[in-house]
C-alpha cells in the first residue's frame, strides 16, 4: 500500500559538484568533535580512540569518560542537529545549518563549558591544505541538509557492506569507524607482523602520528566522497607489496590511481550496480586477495 513516504534509496545519488562546499564544512566541523574524542577517550592502538561511528541518526563518539561521567556527541544528521549528551541527564543542541566554522566553534566551545566539560582542542584542522584554524574560519559555510542526509544514507549502506567484510576475517581487525582526519569510512585488517616505520607528510599532522597507525602490516579498504564524480571506494596495503598496483581487481570497474596510491571504485558504480553490496563486496575482497598473496601473509592471520 501507497503511503506516500518516499521510497528510500540505500544507494543515493551524491554528486560531489553539488554538495562539495557543505561536504568542506561539515568535515571542519567533525574535526571539532572529533578532537574531543581525541583529548578525553583512553588511547588505543592505531588510534582507534578518536573516529566517530555510523549509528541510526548519524555519526557519534560514543561515550566518552570526564570526571566521573559520560559525555556523548551525535551528528544527528536526519533531524541536523549536534546533540552534546551527558551521563547526568544534560542535552544541548545545537542547529545543523548554513554557518561559518568560526560561529560553529564558538557556540561548540560554549555549550563544553555550560556543560562544565574543559578540555583542549588544538584550533589547527589536520590532513587538509591550506588549513585556516576553526576559530578564524569564515570561507567556509555551507550546509544542504538534503544532500547530508543522503550522505550519511550512503555511509549506512556502506558501513553495512564493511561490516560484512570485516566479520570474514578471524585475524585482528579494527572497528568499521569514520576518520574525521580525512573523512572516510574504513575498515582494516591485519596480517600480525610489524611494519616498517611510516614515512608520514601527512598535512598539519606530526609524523609520529602516522607512525603509529601503521606500526604494523595492513590491508585497508573503505569510502571518501572525493577522487571522482560521486567518491569512491578505496584499498590498499602498507607495506605496499611488490606488484600490488600492476594487481588486476575486481569488478571491472575498479582500476589503481597512482596520485592516491590506492585502488578505486567509484561510487556510481556501486550504486548503479544490479547488486550494490555484491559489487562492492567484490572490490574488497579482491583487492584484500592483491595485498595479501605477493606480501605471504601468515595463514594464521585469516
Amino acid at each position: 500500500m501507497d503511503d506516500g513516504t518516499p521510497a528510500h534509496d540505500p544507494w543515493p545519488a551524491l554528486p560531489l559538484a553539488d554538495w562539495q562546499d557543505t561536504r568542506d564544512t561539515l568535515h571542519l566541523w567533525t574535526q571539532m568533535v572529533g578532537k574531543v574524542r581525541l583529548a578525553l577517550a583512553p588511547a588505543v592502538n592505531h588510534w582507534w580512540q578518536v573516529p566517530l561511528y555510523v549509528d541510526a541518526r548519524g555519526l557519534t563518539t560514543s561515550l566518552m569518560p570526564y570526571r566521573g561521567m559520560g559525555l556523548e556527541i551525535v551528528f544527528d544528521l536526519t533531524a541536523h542537529e549536534l546533540q552534546l549528551l551527558t551521563t547526568r541527564g544534560e542535552r544541548r543542541r545545537m542547529t545543523l545549518e548554513p554557518r561559518s566554522v568560526a560561529d560553529f566553534a564558538a557556540e561548540f566551545r560554549a555549550h563544553l563549558t555550560g556543560l562544565g566539560v574543559e578540555v583542549p582542542i588544538n584550533p589547527m584542522p589536520v590532513e587538509i591544505v591550506d588549513a585556516i584554524p576553526f576559530d578564524r574560519d569564515t570561507v567556509h559555510a555551507s550546509y544542504d541538509a538534503d544532500a547530508v542526509h543522503r550522505f550519511w544514507t550512503s555511509l549506512v549502506s556502506a558501513h553495512r557492506v564493511l561490516s560484512e567484510f570485516r566479520g570474514g576475517w578471524r585475524g585482528k581487525a579494527s572497528p568499521v569507524h569514520f576518520f574525521w582526519g580525512a573523512f572516510d569510512l574504513a575498515v582494516t585488517r591485519f596480517s600480525g607482523r610489524p611494519a616498517t616505520p611510516h614515512p608520514g607528510g601527512v598535512p598539519h599532522c606530526p609524523d609520529w602520528v602516522m607512525t603509529e597507525a601503521y606500526s604494523d602490516e595492513v590491508s585497508s579498504c573503505g569510502y571518501w566522497p572525493g577522487g571522482a564524480d560521486e567518491g569512491v571506494f578505496y584499498a590498499y596495503a602498507y607495506p605496499e607489496p611488490a606488484g600490488y598496483r600492476q594487481t588486476r581487481v575486481q569488478p571491472a570497474g575498479a582500476s589503481f590511481d597512482e596520485a592516491l596510491g590506492e585502488f578505486v571504485l567509484p561510487y556510481a558504480d556501486v550504486r548503479q550496480a544490479a547488486d550494490p553490496d555484491a559489487h562492492l563486496l567484490r572490490f574488497l575482497t579482491s583487492t584484500h586477495q592483491a595485498a595479501v598473496a605477493p606480501a605471504h601473509w601468515p595463514a594464521t592471520a585469516s
